[in-house]
């Protein structure tokens, strides 16, 4: 593959029927020179907030009174003031539509088929909203979820939302101590939990751990059961989601709230320390998601959207703010990957599915096997693939252009949970670079600083964002703000930190470095992280790996651990390879002390790989909040004496 060029182009039929250009063509006349690309879009999204967040209000056509001012002061960050005289209804703008088309589409591993329609959803939403109300449920208290992707969630986030409640969720493949330690924080006055899932070909049976998880929470009014579709609920279940909704009014009279009326609370990872409990704003929330969606991702309505997510993850919340487009959402539950590894391009062909959501570690799996979607499926539908939650390398773009799509707008978006949003992410008018994230995403003042705090292109550094931005979160849960401004605000006054090592590129992209936790200082060298994964790509047989520093006696040193391809052992040879291959492409201060094979690493509940989880081990340290890895058995197999290490 030629480097100096993109790996892809959008054809001039795509770019001229982009969402995008028609938002440029709708703000030129606020703006004194041409808008006729991404780069002098984006600049207007800085230079001009007030017009383009208050532009993006009016083309999504928001439902709500907007007011007169947009913000009271841009460069201040924090505290700025977004849309201070709006009131709006977070759900009310989810739900344009009351016909009999499809909504939701709920699809899982076992083939199972359930679709709800957007007059169906409305209904539900409303006979919800009126039953948390009569629960005792008030605007300000909190609604809980531990379910599935099945839409039985998003019609109680809708309800709990209509009726300026806040909405929190934890995935149901977290353990019973993991989820107390984010709903305790919270304490929630409802909760709608689930008897079970079903993943890698069998049911995963919760009734125990939804009523450990229950009991366990005393300020609850109600418990309601979701049965998992296809499974019955015993008859002494204390109140399931059929018996909650009967008999309520199936209409809703929406009420609007300010602009930062909190709506959701997001929980971060908690391998670093107790999970914060993250406050987002109606407002915020509404204009960044739609604004991802409509403009980044390019969703038109009627399309169809899925996103391979749990309830627990930012990513559903943005997957759900497709409705809000008029688009529909295909729910998915279950392992992708089962029972075969094609099942997830069947979807796609059978959902006529337009934006896919996958992660990185789909794509080796699918590369691993030798599958060749582009020609055993159609994949007519499909125009956009992101592949979040890790970095995605050169390999991986090369990857799904060579086997999976030709003409296919590859996006990587990074952003998160902290923001409900992206700071850098994909453009349908512009190139793809394999191996860089393909723009700064609209109205954020992206910058890279160095260790003197200067701004810097080429060379990697903080992930700073300088101006701000509507979805700032609200609060930090039980926090008089102190917590909240010692997280994002205290080491860089003025910018919010986002807590990323990262290099913006000649072509005005991003690439990720890691971690700003997780950079090595190796003898006083820092040290990007993915500076040695990307020096990996050339070697096919390491499917994963993760560095972590090391002191010692003599001082700081690297070890590093690979995932190899299945059936494969790591050799002398081998490891000299690995070597050499970081030597070449990074330095020689990149090179490890130590390589150790294993046959897993530890990832954190969004997935990626938790590097500060290995290096408490490493360091004899107990793992902070152990509980909240996905896999945490992967931590003691780091320990087993059958560990090749060169």
């Amino acid at each position: 593959m030629n480097v100096s060029t993109p790996i892809w182009r959008p054809t001039p039929e795509r770019m001229a029927n982009a969402r995008m250009r028609a938002f440029m063509q709708r703000l030129q006349p606020a703006s004194a020179s041409p808008l006729d690309a991404y780069d002098s879009l984006y600049r207007f999204s800085l230079s001009q907030p007030a017009a383009f967040w208050g532009g993006l209000w009016d083309y999504l056509g928001l439902r709500g009174e907007k007011g007169g001012l947009v913000v009271d002061d841009p460069l201040r960050l924090p505290g700025a003031r977004w849309f201070p005289q709006a009131r709006l209804n977070f759900a009310e703008n989810l739900l344009p539509r009351d016909d009999a088309a499809d909504a939701l589409v709920f699809r899982n591993e076992q083939g199972m088929r359930r679709a709800l329609s957007w007059r169906m959803l409305q209904q539900q939403v409303a006979a919800c909203a009126h039953a948390l109300e009569s629960a005792g449920v008030r605007p300000g208290d909190r609604v809980a979820g531990y379910l599935p992707n099945v839409p039985e969630a998003i019609v109680a986030m809708l309800a709990t939302t209509s009726i300026g409640a806040i909405w929190c969720a934890c995935s149901p493949d977290y353990g019973v101590a993991s989820c107390l330690d984010r709903l305790r924080q919270v304490e929630p006055k409802v909760l709608f939990t689930t008897n079970g899932y079903v993943h890698g070909g069998r049911f995963h049976d919760l009734a125990d751990k939804s009523r450990e998880i229950a009991a366990a929470l005393p300020g609850l009014a109600r418990t309601v059961t979701v049965a998992y579709p296809g499974s019955t609920l015993p008859d002494d279940e204390n109140l399931s989601y059929e018996a909650f909704l009967a008999g309520r009014p199936c209409r809703i009279a929406w009420k609007r709230f300010p602009f930062d009326h909190p709506a959701f609370i997001l929980f971060s990872s908690g391998t670093t320390g107790t999970p914060k409990c993250i406050v987002h704003g109606a407002g915020g929330s509404l204009l960044q998601t739609l604004k991802e969606l409509a403009l980044h991702c390019d969703v038109h309505p009627e399309e169809r959207v899925m996103y391979l997510t749990t309830t627990g993850w930012m990513v559903w919340n943005v997957m759900a703010s497709a409705l809000g487009l008029g688009a529909t959402v295909i729910l998915y539950d279950g392992s992708p990957a089962f029972p075969s590894t094609s099942a997830l391009w069947d979807l796609v062909d059978d959902e006529d599915i337009a934006v896919l959501r996958i992660v990185p570690r789909l794509i080796e799996q699918y590369q691993a096997a030798g599958l060749r979607p582009r020609d055993s499926h159609r994949l007519a539908s499909l125009k956009c693939i992101q592949a979040g939650s890790s970095p995605l390398s050169s390999r991986h773009y090369e990857y799904v252009y060579r086997e999976i799509k030709e003409d296919v707008h590859l996006m990587s978006p990074a952003g998160g949970t902290d923001i409900m949003g992206t700071l850098a992410t994909g453009s349908p008018i512009s190139p793809v670079w394999a191996g860089e994230i393909q723009v700064l995403s609209l109205g954020m003042k992206v910058e890279v600083y160095d260790d003197s705090g200067r701004p810097v292109v080429g060379q990697p550094g903080e992930l700073v964002c300088t101006q701000a931005f509507p979805s700032v979160p609200v609060a930090f849960w039980n926090d008089d703000g102190s917590r909240l401004h010692a997280a994002y605000f205290q080491q860089i006054p003025g910018a919010w930190r986002h807590g990323d090592w990262a290099r913006l590129t000649a072509h005005g992209g991003l690439i990720i470095e890691g971690r700003s936790d997780a950079t090595l200082n190796v003898n006083g060298i820092r040290i990007g992280t993915s500076e040695i994964y990307r020096a990996l790509q050339g070697l096919e047989l390491v499917t994963e790996a993760a560095a972590v520093e090391c002191p010692g006696p003599d001082g700081t040193s690297i070890v590093l651990f690979v995932v190899l391809r299945e059936g494969n052992q790591l050799s002398g040879t081998l490891a000299a390879d690995i070597r050499n291959a970081i030597r070449t492409g990074a330095t020689s201060r990149h090179i490890p002390a130590s390589i150790v094979q294993v046959d897993d690493l530890p990832r954190s509940s969004n997935g990626k790989v938790s590097e500060v989880a290995i290096r408490d081990f490493l360091a004899g340290r107990p793992t902070r909040h152990r509980d909240g890895l996905l896999n945490p058995e992967a931590l003691d197999r780091l320990a087993a004496s059958s560990l090749t290490t060169h």
